[in-house]
């Protein structure tokens, strides 16, 4: 769906929308389960600069709800996760700000977004929003065990045989000593036993 200024200039737009997966391209991120409910309202704000520049903001403000699979943290086995989360948001046109000489910006600045042409895709807002809401980090299981380091099975499932001694040489140092530590223990109570 695309909030086109001339319509939006006219009147604001509702919107109540049922998507279904693969409407909304996530990537790799995460993937849809399911329909992705969202409603809503666009309108214009208009920004005056100066008498004669007046810039066409548009303001969406809405709500999102679905379930969405993202790979588990340590083994990567899909994860289902609910999500829901209310958004309100300013995009300007991008245009707008492309000859504007460098200056620092002020934090209400920091959340203004930016749309090209003379719409706005509900889908493009939507995929940020979902990807900002998601966990940073998701495991299937608090124990997780994750994936062997070597031969890359998933130890939730299957016991690899690789061993579990260090496997990067600069820990070998440090397993002789480990070594020479534990027989100089076991002589000294041999001797003193």
């Amino acid at each position: 769906m695309k909030f086109k200024i001339s319509e939006l200039e006219r009147q604001p737009i509702d919107f109540d929308l049922e998507l279904a997966p693969g409407a909304v391209d996530f990537g790799e991120e995460a993937a849809q389960q399911g329909p992705l409910e969202t409603d809503g309202r666009a309108e214009v704000l208009h920004e005056h600069r100066g008498p004669k520049d007046i810039v066409a903001d548009i303001r969406l403000r809405g709500h999102f709800s679905g379930r969405f699979q993202v790979p588990c943290a340590r083994c990567l086995d899909p994860v289902e996760i609910p999500l829901e989360s209310d958004f309100d948001l300013i995009f300007r046109p991008a245009e707008a700000d492309a000859e504007a000489p460098e200056r620092s910006i002020t934090a209400p600045e920091t959340e203004i977004g930016y749309y090209q042409g003379d719409s706005l895709a509900l889908e493009d807002v939507l995929c940020e929003q979902v990807l900002l809401s998601l966990p940073v980090r998701t495991l299937c299981k608090p124990d997780c065990k994750g994936l062997c380091p070597r031969c890359g099975v998933n130890r939730n499932s299957q016991v690899c045989s690789c061993d579990v001694g260090p496997s990067d040489p600069r820990w070998e140092a440090l397993a002789d000593l480990r070594s020479r530590i534990e027989s100089e223990q076991a002589s000294s109570q041999r001797r003193s036993g």
